[in-house]
């Protein structure tokens, strides 16, 4: 038995050795392709927003001015009043897009001293050439947007302070433009850096009746920030009500994300305010006193959830986020703040798409740093031939 056993193996081992020889090889088990890492093993990467695939006229029938422009209930027009003038002024149209990125570790601090070697931008899929890198050192501009609509007339005062609190946490060469609206709106100081002039400009910021928001963020929008070079910004201050103007939802909606601007929203929720406080973490935000909840446009439960909506839209098509005072730990001066910190540490990266696309076309963007477990925030897509770029480019700094 044990000679058959010997003479067994040795068949085998000289049939494997013949099989060899004639090049029948066993294939060897496949490893994984590179891309099948976790990302957080080497990289981290920007997360794309929820699509909007509803109109506000499909979730909100018939409010919002979602659908067919309406007037104003007392039949006036929303009207306009600045200090300076708005002259046309000569632009050079660029294909250079510019994306302004916030970095954070997982706990929500700041991650500072990232250099253009540790960024890649990718659109729809397609890694891009880094042409523009701005890091803190670049100025920023930023309207300060405030809502005047009676909802905020009970603390003015507070508002008033918060709003200096922000000026003070910019830096010295950051210019801000201060504007308030209610049914009007009405430019208090043009883009300054005088910091007297600036704080002059919030404390006149008076309630008025009604609330034109769509008309306010379409004005900062194209009549001021689109002839303003470089790092912008809008903050936003309001409950996202909007009863009296004259432009829609969906309109400025997507203004803001054809724009190369961040927005900030400081939301306040009017709706479930109550009179010892609530609202802006200590601004009591309760339906107007004598209102009765039947005031007409501007009261319901949907025109409320269709507000909240409008600023976490603006928020997302722009990069920027929404901050809630009450939600906030020191309220409504630790929200401007950290708007203020967030402005001072972003990034803006800009590149010269490989493909220009078709006028209208939607492009998809994603952000990547080359460390682990980082959160990016950056805006997710832009539109193709939607507006003129006018920063100058400055060659990116390329590692030898």
């Amino acid at each position: 038995m044990k000679h058959i056993l010997i003479a067994l193996l040795f068949f085998l081992a000289i049939t494997g050795s013949v099989l060899g020889q004639s090049g029948r090889k066993i294939a060897p088990k496949p490893t994984p392709p590179p891309e099948a890492k976790q990302e957080t093993d080497e990289y981290s990467d920007s997360k794309p927003q929820a699509p909007r695939t509803m109109r506000v006229t499909d979730r909100f029938p018939g409010i919002g001015n979602g659908g067919t422009i309406k007037s104003p209930a007392n039949g006036n027009k929303t009207s306009t009043t600045t200090t300076g003038s708005d002259d046309d002024v000569l632009r050079v149209e660029t294909n250079l897009i510019t994306i302004p990125v916030s970095v954070f570790d997982r706990n929500g601090l700041y991650i500072s001293g990232l250099l253009q070697k540790d960024f890649k931008i990718f659109e729809d899929g397609i890694e891009q050439d880094v042409a523009y890198f701005g890091t803190i050192d670049k100025p920023f501009s930023v309207i300060l947007l405030i809502d005047t609509s009676p909802s905020t007339a009970y603390k003015m005062e507070q508002i008033h302070q918060a709003a200096i609190d922000f000026v003070n946490n910019l830096e010295p060469q950051d210019s801000v433009s201060v504007i308030e609206f209610a049914q009007s709106i009405h430019v208090l100081t043009e883009a300054t850096n005088d910091r007297q002039k600036i704080y002059e400009a919030i404390k006149k910021a008076r309630f008025g009746g009604g609330t034109s928001l769509y008309d306010a963020v379409d004005f900062s929008l194209r009549k001021r920030l689109s002839k303003i070079e470089g790092r912008k910004a809008i903050v936003l201050f309001t409950d996202g009500v909007d009863t009296t103007s004259r432009n829609r939802y969906e309109q400025t909606v997507s203004e803001a994300e054809e724009s190369d601007s961040l927005i900030f929203p400081i939301y306040f929720n009017t709706f479930f305010g109550s009179s010892d406080g609530g609202g802006l973490g200590g601004i009591n935000g309760g339906i107007i006193p004598g209102s009765n909840g039947n005031r007409g446009s501007g009261d319901s439960a949907e025109e409320y959830a269709l507000g909240k909506r409008y600023l976490e839209d603006l928020a997302a098509v722009t990069g920027g986020r929404v901050f809630r005072p009450e939600s906030t730990p020191g309220g409504l001066s630790a929200a401007f703040e950290g708007i203020a910190e967030e402005l001072r540490r972003q990034y803006s990266i800009g590149y010269i798409p490989k493909d220009e696309g078709k006028p209208g076309q939607r492009k998809r963007i994603k952000v990547r740093v080359d460390r682990p477990n980082l959160a990016i925030r950056a805006r997710d897509s832009y539109i193709v031939g939607a507006t003129a770029k006018t920063q100058p480019v400055e060659p990116a700094k390329h590692p030898k």
